[in-house]
């Protein structure tokens, strides 16, 4: 079963699946749903919506050069069926398959650290500036009421010692 990858989106396209558009000078586009045909259509770069994965990319936010992606490349040379080829190939599937989540787990870290760190700090300044909001003037006068009643208690008690 031969999965296509959509033009616009960049999304796996099933067989039996989705549109495929030919145009005059007989170039084959795949698209996988008809939201991706007629943007397509409308001659919309798929660079600019934020939702493909070419935009995506461009941002940062997918792996772009790695060598796991490589292996995904499209083969138009059958390979004879031998049994033990066919269970190492399915074996490596799975192993580049968990190389892959770890690379876009640590992918999705790192970009995510920078901004974690920012965000603290200014809430720190935001909360410095803004100190006199975190207690209210009764909180602090029952502070006070508090403050003197163990004063009055520690009097008391050195008048008793």
């Amino acid at each position: 079963m031969r999965l296509e990858k959509c033009y616009f989106c960049s999304s796996t396209v099933y067989p039996g699946h989705g549109v495929t558009f030919v145009r005059n000078d007989s170039t084959v586009f795949k698209f996988c749903r008809s939201k991706c045909n007629k943007l397509f259509k409308k001659k919309k770069n798929p660079r600019k919506l934020r939702w493909t994965k070419a935009s995506r990319r461009l941002r940062g936010k997918e792996l772009t050069d790695d060598s796991v992606l490589q292996l995904e490349k499209r083969r138009n040379e059958p390979t004879k069926y031998e049994r033990g080829l066919w269970k190492d190939a399915i074996n490596v599937m799975k192993e580049t398959h968990d190389v892959k989540q770890k690379r876009y787990a640590h992918l999705i870290t790192t970009s995510v650290k920078p901004g974690k760190q920012t965000t603290k700090a200014n809430r720190l300044e935001q909360a410095k500036k803004k100190s006199y909001l975190l207690r209210s003037a009764a909180a602090d006068e029952v502070c006070v009421q508090e403050e003197e009643i163990k004063e009055e208690e520690g009097e008391a008690e050195m008048e008793l010692a």
